[in-house]
């Protein structure tokens, strides 16, 4: 179908990160979108990895239409409210063992500084007060606010607020994938471990508060899954060391990998836990922080957790995260999610074949991505003045893709597209997105003068 070019729209009042225009959007459903002139999108993003159970589902509007009828808005200093005790009791089922305290928010940013200044409460609360510094991963992304960026590796958003920040100490992310040498992947997994231990040890063990990951990465480093054993030598590490261990499952988190948090693929288990985006699904801003009692108690005893958000434990928010969690029982996305990310996973690897700039194609579930290189005999990225990765998206999104982006290689190059589509897809339709990207590469082959097979 001919895309329907929209009419001239006055300048816009509003800004955001560029100039960039896009469609005005009229309405969703399921897996797609259709902007006013009526041309039609199939959500490959879920947004921005938000939309895990897909658009305009109707019993999550009815139960917040519900919701709207008794009460928005109650301040926790305030009142209780039962969505927010219902869905803190439902959600503390899924984690693992020990993790039964929640602490809502309203987004990831939000979960991940609450777990920050979660671990350093605790620190004091047990008389460790030296420990404070957070190790990360390089790269890495784990929100917009000045203290999430202290932990995010990600060179283009946290260069401009250096001096405003408190830089912390970082650790190479575990990309065994771009390894030329002679170890196995799993002692690769090992090596990259170790440099926590490593860097521990040369920050000073007694001032270390926490380390933080993504069980598998998301737009920083696209989809990056570490090799098999790095997951358990990282918990040993942080437990010779008395460190936290903090599991950012912002992107990874509620079902969109196949399993519930990224972590259960490897049995993992953190001291904290940061939930967000697919918590919502989009129907309303929701995230939260998950803690064990063991560690909540003596906050609690030690004057309180001096932290919280407005919109802490929303009813309206809460409510319609409860009504995402029945939908994802009442129709096992999580086994959707796992079934349908294979099929999904062997499309991208055939394009691979076709297209021999995709070096990489990695994830778990639905949340995968492919990386473009320059060869794949030494992984060398494609030349950053080419802006593939922003190119991809341009051209899949005027074949009515949407499609997400980002550079994995610290930010400046290393360019990757993410391919994560709601929960709810089926066979026919990932057909349909594959069809797509291949049109997409072909078109972004011819544009850059890229190698194309057969």
């Amino acid at each position: 179908m001919p895309k329907i070019t929209p009419a001239p729209r006055a300048a816009s009042h509003l800004f955001y990160q560029s100039r960039l225009r896009r469609p005005l959007v009229d309405r969703a459903e399921g897996i797609y979108l259709w902007d006013q002139a009526g041309n039609r999108y199939i959500d490959g993003s879920s947004g921005a990895m938000v939309v895990n159970i897909g658009h305009g589902n109707r019993h999550v509007i009815e139960t917040m239409k519900k919701q709207l009828d008794k009460v928005t808005f109650a301040y926790r200093l305030h009142f209780e409210n039962e969505p927010a005790e219902d869905l803190a009791r439902r959600i503390s089922t899924y984690m693992p063992a020990g993790m039964d305290k929640v602490f809502f928010v309203s987004g990831g940013s939000e979960a991940v500084e609450s777990c920050l200044k979660f671990a350093r409460q605790y620190a004091l609360a047990i008389g460790q007060s030296r420990r404070w510094k957070v190790i990360s991963r390089f790269p890495s992304y784990h929100g917009g606010t000045l203290g999430a960026l202290a932990v995010t590796g990600y060179a283009a958003l946290t260069d401009p607020f250096r001096p405003m920040m408190k830089e912390m100490p970082s650790i190479p992310a575990p990309t065994a994938y771009l390894d030329r040498d002679n170890f196995s992947m799993e002692e690769r997994g090992l090596r990259y471990a170790d440099k926590l231990e490593e860097a521990i040890l040369a920050e000073g063990p007694e001032e270390v508060l926490a380390f933080i990951m993504e069980p598998i990465g998301g737009a920083s480093t696209g989809a990056l899954v570490a090799p098999d054993s790095y997951y358990s030598r990282v918990r040993e590490i942080c437990d010779r060391y008395g460190v936290l261990l903090i599991h950012d499952e912002v992107m990874s988190g509620v079902g969109r990998t196949g399993k519930f948090l990224g972590g259960d693929h490897w049995n993992c288990r953190p001291d904290l836990i940061a939930l967000s985006k697919g918590f919502g699904s989009g129907y309303s801003p929701l995230g939260a922080m998950v803690a064990p009692s063991r560690m909540v108690q003596p906050v609690l005893d030690h004057g309180g957790f001096q932290h919280g958000y407005t919109y802490a434990g929303n009813p309206l928010a809460c409510a319609a995260g409860g009504a995402v969690l029945d939908e994802i029982e009442r129709h096992d996305l999580v086994g959707n999610a796992a079934a349908m990310g294979e099929l999904l996973k062997a499309e991208l690897v055939a394009l691979a074949a076709r297209y021999p700039f995709i070096g990489d194609v990695r994830g778990k579930g639905l949340l995968l991505a492919a990386e473009f290189v320059s060869d794949k005999s030494t992984m060398r990225p494609l030349p950053k003045e080419k802006n593939a990765f922003q190119r991809v998206v341009d051209i899949a999104y005027d074949k009515g893709l949407i499609i997400y982006s980002r550079r994995t290689r610290g930010g400046v190059e290393g360019d990757h597209f993410l391919v994560c589509p709601p929960m709810i897809i089926t066979r026919d339709e990932i057909v349909e997105i594959a069809n797509m990207l291949d049109d997409t590469l072909r078109q972004l082959a011819s544009e850059l003068d890229l190698p194309v097979n057969g």
